[in-house]
Order: structure tokens, then C-alpha cells, then sequence
């Protein structure tokens, strides 16, 4: 079996962890909302399996459609790619010799890299140069769909777990709590592995889930009310 590349195992992983984070603010919000407007621990509870099943197919699916639509993409630049260089090499050289020429390379020195890595592999380079991906080294999309569907369920069950067992006084409080835990970690592990500023990270992710929770709790008792 051929091994993964870094950025495709880093896709995979993004995957799982924006798939966690859904599961946790999506059914957070569903059991607080329907918790807002019952105290029937029953109703709540198939609401939040209801909510963890239908975000577990929308996830999958819907990850398993991005990353075909981006993997469709890409091999459509790699064609261009090859008849750019076939049309016009010189073109594509010069292209790939400015961009070192940016970075602060040297005019000798960046004419001689390009002409190294163009002579091993120019396809390669030039998509690299111009695309900023890696021929060959696409994120499967099943792959990602199955990290996704794998990751929401888990993610789920957090907030469907605290809304039921912890007694009705302290219920709500208790989920408010276990989730803003849950999505300060996903949150933090979502800005390591886009290379974001983690405080940032969390923060937004905290903030929308607070959001979340007091919009759908406030609407749940205006309704049951």
C-alpha cells in the first residue's frame, strides 16, 4: 500500500477534526435548544441521536463532495500545466526563475535551480510553482469522508452524554461547560494543523459555540413557553 504524504495525511486529519467539531456544536446545539424548551430527558435524547445521525451522513457526504470537487481541480491544472509547457517552455521557465528571484535568491542562482529542477521534473515543478500542490499527492476523498463520519459521532456524543446524565438542575450548565472544553481543543487542533494563531483559533471556536448553545437554548423556551 503506497504511504500517505504528509499534506494528505494532514487533509485526513483536518477532516477528522472539523468533523469532531461539527458533532460537537451541532447536536450541543439541538439538545440545549429542545432541552430549552422541555424538561422530557426522553425528547432530548432522540433529538440528540437524531441530530447525530443525520450530521453524520450530511458530514461524510458533504466532505466526500469538497474534496472530489478539489481533486478535480487540481488534475485539471496539472493538463493545463502540460500543454503550458509544451506551448511555451521558456514561458513556464521564467516563471519558475522569478518566483526564486522573489524569495531573494540571486539571478545565478536562481537561473541554476531552475534549470535543476526543471530538468528533473518540470510538470512538477511548475504546478508546485504555479498551483502551490504536489502532483500525485491528492487527499482521497473517501478517505476524508470516512474521517469525517468516524469523527462526528464521536465529537456527538460529548454534549448528548452531559445533557443526560447530569440531574435537570445543572444540566444545561454542565453540557455549556463539556462543550466549551470539547471545542477549545478542537479548535486549537484545527489552528495547529492550518498553521493559524492558536489563541485566535480557540477563541473563535469557543465564541460560536456559545453562540450557538444560548441562540438555540433562548429559542427552545421562547417555543416551550
Amino acid at each position: 500500500m503506497e504511504e500517505k504524504s504528509l499534506a494528505q495525511r494532514v487533509n485526513v486529519m483536518r477532516a477528522a477534526v472539523m468533523g469532531a467539531n461539527d458533532g460537537i456544536l451541532s447536536v450541543a446545539g439541538i439538545v440545549i435548544g429542545v432541552a430549552g424548551a422541555t424538561t422530557n430527558s426522553y425528547a432530548i435524547f432522540i433529538s440528540g441521536i437524531a441530530g447525530m445521525l443525520a450530521g453524520t451522513v450530511s458530514m461524510a457526504m458533504g466532505e466526500y463532495v469538497s474534496v472530489n470537487t478539489q481533486k478535480d481541480a487540481q488534475k485539471r491544472a496539472v493538463m493545463h500545466q502540460e500543454q503550458a509547457l509544451k506551448d511555451n517552455y521558456e514561458k513556464e521557465f521564467e516563471f519558475v526563475k522569478h518566483n526564486y528571484l522573489e524569495q531573494g535568491i540571486s539571478e545565478r542562482l536562481a537561473k541554476k535551480a531552475t534549470e535543476e529542477m526543471m530538468q528533473k521534473d518540470a510538470l512538477v515543478t511548475t504546478v508546485r510553482e504555479r498551483y502551490g500542490f504536489e502532483v500525485n499527492e491528492f487527499t482521497s476523498p473517501y478517505a476524508a469522508a470516512m474521517a469525517s463520519m468516524i469523527a462526528f459521532p464521536l465529537g456527538s456524543i460529548l454534549p448528548l452524554l452531559a445533557i443526560s446524565l447530569f440531574p435537570n438542575g445543572i444540566r444545561i450548565a454542565a453540557t455549556f461547560a463539556a462543550v466549551i472544553i470539547a471545542l477549545s481543543f478542537t479548535g486549537y487542533s484545527a489552528a495547529v494543523l492550518g498553521n493559524a494563531n492558536r489563541g485566535q483559533g480557540v477563541l473563535r471556536n469557543v465564541t460560536s459555540g456559545i453562540l450557538t448553545m444560548v441562540v438555540t437554548y433562548v429559542i427552545g423556551s421562547l417555543i416551550g413557553s
